[in-house]
């Protein structure tokens, strides 16, 4: 039994030197950034990985060709590819820390 409450400390340990490896890493990697486009490329854009929104660019002649409506769908499409961009790619890189094991609730 004695054996048994070692090999539990021993990875409990474990267990917490990979939380805190994981958590250096997703900070390290908070200001990544990634951008994604829409509406042929005349909406872009860029957040962290993050996830911080940090630039929304619109080809100035968009709302005039197709109006703010359709400008701000675009917005929200650029948006949410940019954010599922920058999960994936947070993921690829944690998956490195982990040696490939998915981790629940790391991100």
């Amino acid at each position: 039994m004695s054996q048994f409450r070692g090999g539990m400390n021993e990875l409990m340990r474990q267990a917490a030197r990979m939380q805190r490896k994981i958590d250096a890493t997703k900070q390290e990697l908070s200001t990544r950034e990634v951008t994604s486009t829409s509406l042929g490329d005349k909406v872009k854009a860029t957040v962290t990985y993050g996830r911080r929104v940090v630039k929304i660019e619109l080809d100035p002649e968009l709302i005039g060709q197709e109006g703010i409506d359709t400008a701000l769908d675009g917005v929200c499409a650029a948006v949410n590819a940019a954010m599922e961009l920058a999960d994936k790619a947070m993921e690829a890189e944690l998956e490195k820390v982990t040696g490939g094991v998915k981790v629940p609730g790391v991100l």
